[in-house]
């Protein structure tokens, strides 16, 4: 078994040497092995989201890994509507939640307790440990919901946080769900920049596919499970440079990582950090609550305060607002 450092595919590639593919999902597939996968890669997104809130490095990172692992199992799925993945628990971060709709636009915001977070860290020290899961986030779960609408049911599945790593815990779900047996592999990394700071995440996934779709039903057991295992060690094999390298193309690291079973590429699916929230939506939010209950967030100025938790947007409301609001519900 070997990868390769040199050549690239000369047909079939969507990317050329030195070409920009972040903020986007590149498809595969691994036909000799009956496996599919998905090379998810984030940059300029998570600039956007997560320096807006100057979270603490050691907050920040597991916000960037659990936004390039929302999107890596979102973009598995076939759903029109939004993909969410939500972490919680009792230790220093008590919440993560990133987003992805079915139209690409991806959001995320974290909670966290500044003093318990600098305790479990120690002096000195500013980025997430390695294995950071049980002391950052303690006893916890980790839930991914689907939500198509009104109309429609809403599909959650949740496993409790049981791993060192966010990918030890999407293992946990796979397995406990009785998915199709699933491999993830996540990086994150921030670099500082003469302009200030510069984020990159990637996740790599391969799932073995069902006989029937991967065209091998002549396939005996055995053989499936040697593939299976083959393309679990390749992938396994990516480096977190390569992962995160953003002069090496996609098309390039796949090629690398899984050249001698000629990986088919498929369209690219690019993604943009874009928020949901407006006015319209925090009327409808502020018209559900009693009108005396909403003293508590008057600012100085007497205007009711609230502020999007994702982008930080803030929507002030005075009282010929609110008369518009309550009158229009009467």
């Amino acid at each position: 078994m070997s990868r390769t450092s040199e050549g690239f595919p000369s047909d079939g590639s969507t990317d050329r040497p030195g070409a920009s593919d972040w903020d986007r999902v590149l498809p595969f597939q691994l036909d000799a092995l009956g496996v599919r996968g998905r090379l998810v890669r984030l940059s300029t997104i998570l600039d956007e989201v997560i320096e807006r809130h100057g979270y603490p490095l050691a907050v920040a990172r597991p916000l960037a890994e659990a936004m390039v692992l929302c999107v890596t199992l979102a973009t598995s799925l076939k759903y029109d509507g939004i993909f969410t993945l939500q972490i919680s628990g009792d230790g220093p971060i008590r919440l993560l939640v990133t987003d992805l709709t079915s139209d690409g636009a991806l959001r995320g915001y974290a909670q966290f307790d500044s003093w318990r977070l600098a305790i479990a860290l120690g002096s000195g020290n500013e980025d997430a440990p390695d294995g950071y899961v049980p002391k950052l986030f303690g006893q916890g779960r980790l839930a991914f919901t689907v939500d198509q609408g009104q109309h429609t049911e809403r599909y959650q599945g949740v496993v409790p946080l049981e791993g060192a790593t966010l990918a030890d815990c999407a293992h946990t779900y796979f397995r406990q769900s009785e998915q199709l047996p699933t491999g993830i592999k996540i990086s994150a990394r921030r670099e500082a920049t003469a302009n200030g700071h510069r984020w990159h995440a990637a996740a790599l996934m391969v799932q073995q596919m069902p006989e029937l779709d991967a065209g091998r039903i002549d396939v005996d057991q055995e053989q499936r499970e040697d593939d299976w295992r083959r393309a679990v060690i390749l992938m396994a094999s990516a480096t977190e440079a390569e992962m995160l390298d953003p002069g090496l193309p996609g098309a390039m690291l796949l090629y690398r990582l899984f050249h001698q079973e000629r990986p088919r590429q498929f369209e690219p699916r690019l993604l943009a950090a874009r928020c949901r929230c407006s006015r319209e939506r925090i009327d409808r939010v502020l018209r559900s609550i009693r009108r005396e209950e909403l003293d508590d967030l008057r600012d100085k100025s007497g205007k009711v305060a609230v502020k999007c938790e994702f982008c930080s947007t803030e929507y002030a409301y005075d009282d010929r607002d609110l008369d518009r609001i309550y009158d229009s519900a009467a």
